[in-house]
């Protein structure tokens, strides 16, 4: 593949050490490539250290996170295909090309899949198992690594989702399940994970969270009736459950039983209008795509 129609892009907050050793490194491999630092208000050297490496440097006036600064570096890449790394060192050069040669062979989106020896923690390693397995089941597709931060994709396919993102660390699963529903091809290659440079900006407990969250709400957004239906099909069985308790040992129907019964065919319901609305998301998406073939 051409460099020179590849843009590298890392978001950086105070990531000197960690880019003092990684631009160097990337600009020996790919000579011809757009290197994008998108720094994100940090305190320290990163901009100068950046620049004096030959990376292209763009800057926030305040940390804006994570995604918001791949959003910055998507919007003013390039390049036919962007790919992502941390700028902490955890991602080596080296397996850019193991990305890139998925994009060759037609896939428009290559996600670097941690091994999971390579996790920070093991609370890191347990609770991206959960992630993965909470996404395979929502999407219907086999997710490798929700979170991973290191991945190649199709530039113009990429940027039609930058208004989904999120501003904080969550664009990976954003991305990835927004190429799922749109019918892209996604591929994983396994990587191993280097130790990081410097101190990280996860909470694992605050950011967990938000990962649950964004998970289930994305989940919503990408297959309503995979979401909403077995939370209408719970309520259901329960309320009937609860009526035939009641029925056998008072003869009687209770408001708990019509209660249940009513919040299930709302959630149903909820869920038809949601399939609605997501797929009016993805339309654009979609028929752009069907443009391309024909093309």
């Amino acid at each position: 593949m051409p460099t020179h129609s590849l843009s590298i892009i890392l978001p950086a907050k105070n990531e000197v050490k960690g880019l003092q050793k990684l631009l160097p490194e990337i600009s020996q491999q790919y000579p011809d490539a757009e290197i994008i630092v998108i720094n994100d208000g940090s305190s320290d050297n990163t901009a100068t250290i950046s620049a004096t490496a030959g990376a292209r440097v763009i800057s926030h006036p305040y940390s804006m996170g994570n995604g918001a600064a791949i959003k910055t570096g998507a919007r003013n890449a390039n390049g036919e295909i962007l790919v992502f790394m941390d700028a902490d060192g955890q991602h080596r050069p080296d397996d850019i090309s193991k990305l890139l040669s998925k994009i060759a062979e037609g896939y428009d989106m290559a996600v670097g899949a941690r091994q999971l020896d390579t996790h920070a923690s093991v609370f890191r390693r347990l609770a991206n198992i959960g992630y993965n397995r909470l996404a395979s089941l929502i999407t219907g597709h086999k997710i490798e690594d929700l979170t991973s931060g290191f991945r190649a994709a199709r530039a113009q396919h990429f940027k039609r989702f930058l208004y989904l993102l999120p501003n904080g660390f969550s664009y990976p699963t954003t991305s990835t399940m927004a190429f799922f529903r749109s019918g892209l091809a996604v591929t994983y290659v396994s990587i191993r994970a280097e130790t990081r440079e410097g101190k990280s900006h996860i909470s694992p407990l605050h950011d967990g969270t938000k990962f649950l969250l964004i998970i289930l709400k994305i989940g919503s957004l990408f297959s309503p009736m995979r979401f909403f239906l077995p939370i209408s099909l719970s309520l259901f069985f329960i309320g009937l459950c609860y009526y035939g308790y009641t029925y056998f040992s008072f003869n009687r129907l209770t408001n708990m039983s019509a209660l249940l019964f009513i919040s299930s065919l709302l959630t149903f319901l909820i869920g038809i209008v949601s399939e609605q609305v997501s797929a009016l998301h993805y339309k654009e998406a979609e028929e752009s795509r069907r443009k391309e073939k024909q093309d």
